[in-house]
This record gives structure tokens, sequence and C-alpha cells, in this order.
């Protein structure tokens, strides 16, 4: 998964399950990635701090400060990506995961090898979804700064994630054009397979960013029977 002579990315584990933890260690470091490990959210928050990782793996459930907190921390801290595992079968808990900002979840019990597919996918992206220097999009007075990774509305800064970042990039450099959630999954999040809902919250996220009334939306909108289209205002 890490090409040589690139710095093994950083990833940290949170769960308070010790076998879990363990196995998945084991996994991400055979495909060359350096692991730190917590069992609760206090430790995950200070090893955040303290060694700034690439991405975090973090579980849903963990004793005292729990996983919904935990990122939503996290998110307030910076970008770094969050995979989000939960034992919680329902789409509601899904959901609710990915509004606080988690850019993927596995549900246990789940393949380890997939988990680190995931990983390697967000971490992939990342590296090639650098702009060109001083790259600016713009739609009337939306703007995205791609070097400062910032967006604007109006001139007030929008407090987007970094998928929601990733994700209306791709939309303005496609205005006009639908797309169907499959296709937003492989081209922004690049993966060939997942849960379809993982971009309609972001897709919620976003239109209550962006635009005056969510529930009228005239920059994102759904096609029906394909998926959503971007249309500028300019």
């Amino acid at each position: 998964m890490v090409m040589d002579g690139e710095a093994a990315p950083r990833v940290l584990v949170v769960d308070d399950d010790t076998s879990v933890r363990d196995v998945v260690r084991r996994y991400l470091q055979r495909a060359g990635y350096a692991v730190e490990l917590a069992g609760d959210g206090e430790t995950a928050l200070r090893l955040h701090a303290e060694r700034k990782p690439d991405l975090v793996v973090l579980d849903l459930m963990l004793p005292g400060v729990g996983g919904l907190e935990v990122c939503r921390r996290l998110r307030e801290r910076g970008e770094v990506p969050v995979v989000m595992l939960t034992a919680l079968g329902e789409e509601s808990d899904r959901v609710v995961g990915l509004e606080q900002g988690a850019d993927d979840y596995v549900v246990k019990p789940f393949s380890p090898r997939e988990l680190v597919l995931r990983v390697a996918s967000i971490l992939r992206r990342a590296r090639t979804a650098r702009p060109v220097e001083g790259e600016v999009i713009a739609d009337g007075a939306l703007r995205l700064d791609l070097d400062a990774r910032r967006g604007t509305l109006d001139g007030t800064e929008l407090a987007l994630t970094g998928r929601e970042f990733d994700l209306l990039v791709f939309l303005l450099r496609h205005p006009g054009r639908a797309f169907s959630r499959a296709e937003l999954l492989e081209q922004v999040w690049g993966w060939s397979f997942g849960d379809h809902s993982t971009v309609t919250v972001h897709m919620r996220r976003l239109r209550e960013k962006i635009e005056p009334d969510p529930a009228r939306p005239v920059r994102i909108n759904t096609v029906w029977g394909v998926g959503y289209r971007y249309d500028p205002v300019r």
C-alpha cells in the first residue's frame, strides 16, 4: 500500500477492544503504515494532538468520551480523515457518524483487509488531490482556494470537512453534468464499492452550508433517477 521511498503514513487506531486494536494494527503495519493505538477517547485526542496522524480509525462506542464526540473535536482541529468503526447496523447510526464529519465507516464484524483498502483509498486521494499553486475555483460569491483548502461564501469562511471540500471542488469542476452516487463515490472517494448513503449525507451537508434554502437548492440539484448536478449561479 505504501510506495518505496515514501514516509510511512501515520494511522491512529482507537478502539476499547484490545483484540480489535491488535488485529487492525497488524494488518496496517503489514501494509506499511506506522500505527499508534488508543483505548479511549481522551487518549485518542491527546495522541492526535501530539503525533498528528494522517488518518484516524475510530470506534463509535468508547468509554468516557464517545466516538462521535471525538470525531467532532477532531473536526474542530482540522481535516484529518476519519474512518468510523461501528457495531451498530442501523443506517441512522452510520449517518450520524458521517454527519459528525467521518469520511467513511466500516460495520463490525469487518474484514481487516477491507479496512486497509479503505484507509489506502482515502490517503491516496489526499495525496493526488494536490492543487496547482494559487488555484482558485469560483462560482459567483462561492470561492474555493485549493492551495489553502479554504472555501468562502460572500466572504464568510465555510466550515467544510476535507471530504466536503473535495466533493465541492469536483462539482464546480464539472458544472451542468449529472453524476450518479456510484460515480461520485468512485471519483471523489476513490471507491468502486460502498454505501451510497455516504454521498447523500455529504450532499445534504453541503446544501446546508452553501444554499440560501437547502430545501430548495439552486446550486446542488437532484436529478431524479440519476443522482446530482451542480448548476452555476454566475
